[in-house]
């Protein structure tokens, strides 16, 4: 697991638009990635529609979501609740290993892979200011604004 003061590690996933998006094009910024398991899912929809709404509340900072999800399923995701921020897809789940969020789960009995909803916030030199693992969707928005101000 990743911890304050630890380098990011890279990313360079396409987005719902098809673009290689990576983190060192946004050198010298804050930037939240944060993890979700499933686009268009209850509380996926609802932590990605409270960071939207925040998107222009935090000046230069940066926000890019992530999740095992395909181009096609991000891109109607975006359109839907019209996310005007990077949604991107690691199908292999690569990055999400490297965040240490691709973790064995438990739903009814039964164990799975997946990512657990996660969120990080890494500040313009590259190096993680705040791990948070297990983040519920609404608490992404208000640790992120709480670490802004701090």
């Amino acid at each position: 697991m990743l911890v304050t003061g630890d380098r990011a590690p890279a990313i360079g996933l396409v987005d719902q638009d098809g673009r290689t998006v990576r983190l060192s094009s946004f050198a010298g910024r804050r930037v939240l990635v944060y993890f979700y398991p499933k686009a268009d899912t209850p509380g996926c929809t609802e932590q990605t529609c409270l960071l939207r709404d925040l998107s222009r509340k935090i000046g230069d900072t940066a926000i890019i979501g992530i999740s095992p999800d395909g181009v096609d399923k991000q891109k109607k995701f975006a359109d839907k609740y019209k996310v005007r921020f990077p949604l991107l897809c690691d199908t292999d789940h690569v990055v999400s290993e490297k965040y240490g969020v691709w973790q064995q789960k438990s739903l009814y009995g039964r164990t799975f892979m997946g990512v657990v909803r996660s969120a990080f916030l890494i500040g313009p030199t590259g190096r993680i200011e705040q791990a948070w693992y297990k983040i519920s969707p609404k608490d992404t928005p208000v640790r992120l604004v709480e670490a802004l101000a701090s």
